[in-house]
């Protein structure tokens, strides 16, 4: 945990939070910290600085904030992303929070598991929950919105304009690609399938709506791998 990230619900003055939490675990046993210490700390969805201790005992912790620093730049980026089994998708939530990603979009795809949809870890508490961890980890504020589609045809023909408008439209697909471009600080969409890849159907709706498939080189990625590996070939990190 490289920020500790706090919310409304944490104040107990203006300026003053206290913690009880996994939070308060994580200051009490890995920072071991003492009053008077400061640790970084961020507002989810507002600005980061220093929380000193003014006060800890084996149950709570409390600090006086301050807080003047601008949350970390997000990446202009949209993902699209065919439903991962769910313990890939704990990782992937953690990771492409790390990565500055603001925009998700969880869809359907013929190959992914109709068993999926029903998993807890696309519950709001949970989704919330592995975004924070990626957030903590980068030292980032701003919470990740994440959308579930469960209708494909739906979502890529009358929402998916909208959301692609003006914007760089890519497919990380291995098959017929175009080399990966280079890196810009373009807003873009990425597309990436489920384990397998799209299918051919589902490649073709995507060029419909003028999305061009690129190749991230001559091996083939599992998805939690080919994210990172496509975001650090697009943007300048």
């Amino acid at each position: 945990m490289n920020l500790i990230l706090v919310q409304a619900s944490d104040f107990i003055d203006r300026h003053i939070i206290r913690l009880t939490d996994r939070r308060f675990t994580h200051i009490q046993q890995v920072h071991r910290a003492a009053i008077n210490q400061s640790l970084k700390v961020g507002m989810i969805n507002g600005q980061t600085g220093t929380g000193s201790i003014l006060d800890i005992d084996e149950h709570s912790v409390t600090l006086k904030l301050s807080l003047d620093t601008p949350a970390l730049t997000a990446l202009p980026l949209t993902l699209l992303l065919a439903l991962p089994r769910p313990k890939m998708l704990k990782r992937i939530l953690q990771s492409v929070a790390s990565l500055g990603v603001k925009e998700i979009y969880l869809i359907n795809s013929y190959k992914v598991e109709k068993s999926y949809w029903s998993s807890p870890v696309l519950s709001e508490q949970s989704i919330n929950e592995h975004l924070r961890l990626g957030l903590e980890r980068a030292g980032d504020t701003i919470m990740p919105k994440v959308h579930v589609k469960k209708l494909f045809k739906p979502f890529i023909e009358d929402e998916l304009p909208a959301i692609a408008q003006d914007k760089r439209k890519l497919i990380a697909h291995p098959y017929q690609a175009s080399e990966c471009p280079p890196l810009s600080t373009e807003n873009t969409v990425l597309a990436i399938g489920p384990e397998g890849g799209f299918i051919d159907y589902e490649v073709e709706k995507l060029r419909q709506q003028g999305f061009i498939p690129i190749s991230l080189g001559q091996r083939l990625l599992r998805v939690e791998t080919a994210l990172p590996v496509a975001i650090s070939k697009l943007f300048n990190l």
